[in-house]
């Protein structure tokens, strides 16, 4: 295909989702802060130097960065993608939060730029499968022309509307649900555990009864009980996505104190093991505090 995309940001998600796009047959130009994270894509896309360098090469222009002052220094920096003139759009994946999406908008719209909102869900698993879920809005007339691109890496795409910011809330309600989930469910199972019943078996009731979900489905058994702890997403990426919907839900003066709770978990797993450490690893805490562990052969 003639057309140059341009993609910042090859983490753990941006990555698999560029190769997906190198490998359907864009013309990808790529840019990452980390030299590593670029290697692997030599021979399979053009290489930048800078967030403008890609800009200056591509029309349209993906964008996965993991917190605050990645987004602000990849789009608005001195060598970001505002500065360069021939981008016309930055498709956002990232999850940032509506007041910061809406802040680099801005910058981005005075350089003539328009901006797309639309972040992924699913994990790093399903990146590296192209079974994401896009999660889109903004203008519907760039959604359908940015839209076979993103079929490469996501089989479901849902556009919410034109008002740009709307994908960051459903986004963010979506990852409070599924990190809920998590704590929830781990902290339930060490209950059982606690009283002798063994993982696996708490999984296979939990699992054909009304108790199911991502974590006790995929998270738990994958990770958690085998010891693997390596989902793919960080600490400090959930905590700050936990934080953005805490900040959503108090700009609409609405209580959410469960979600605080499971955010407070984060935190206490962040602070003892790093923010570097797995999101599953939110167990490691829980299962001190229990005097239990869940694994498979497990003991208190």
């Amino acid at each position: 295909m003639s057309e140059v995309i341009g993609f910042i940001g090859l983490g753990a998600i941006g990555s698999p989702i560029a190769r997906r796009l190198a490998q359907a047959g864009f013309n990808l130009v790529v840019h990452d802060v980390r030299p590593e994270a670029m290697r692997p894509f030599e021979g399979l896309a053009r290489i930048a130097n800078a967030s403008a360098e890609v800009g200056e090469q591509a029309e349209i222009v993906f964008a996965c960065l993991p917190g605050v002052n990645a987004h602000r220094e990849a789009i608005l920096g001195a060598t970001g993608l505002a500065r360069a003139k021939r981008v016309k759009l930055c498709v956002n994946l990232g999850t940032l939060g509506e007041p910061l999406l809406l802040e680099l908008e801005r910058g981005l719209l005075d350089a003539g730029i328009a901006t797309l909102d639309a972040p992924i869900t699913g994990g790093v698993p399903r990146a590296e499968s192209g079974t994401l879920t896009a999660i889109v809005s903004g203008d519907r007339a760039w959604f359908e022309r940015v839209e076979p691109a993103m079929c490469s890496y996501a089989n479901k795409r849902v556009w919410l509307g034109p008002r740009v910011g709307s994908a960051q809330v459903m986004k963010v309600v979506n990852n409070a649900i599924s990190l809920s989930n998590l704590v929830i469910a781990a902290e339930a199972m060490l209950v059982g555990a606690r009283a002798g019943i063994d993982p696996r078996v708490m999984l296979d009731v939990i699992n054909n009864g009304s108790g199911q979900n991502s974590a006790t489905l995929s998270k738990i058994p994958a990770e958690v009980l085998t010891d693997r702890f390596n989902f793919g997403g960080s600490l400090a990426i959930v905590v700050k996505d936990l934080e953005a919907f805490v900040a959503q839900a108090d700009s609409q003066g609405m209580p959410i104190h469960s979600v605080r709770t499971v955010l407070e978990a984060f935190r206490t797993a962040k602070q003892q093991l790093g923010g570097d450490g797995d999101v599953t690893e939110v167990v490691r805490p829980l299962e001190q505090l229990a005097g239990v562990t869940l694994r498979d052969g497990g003991t208190r």
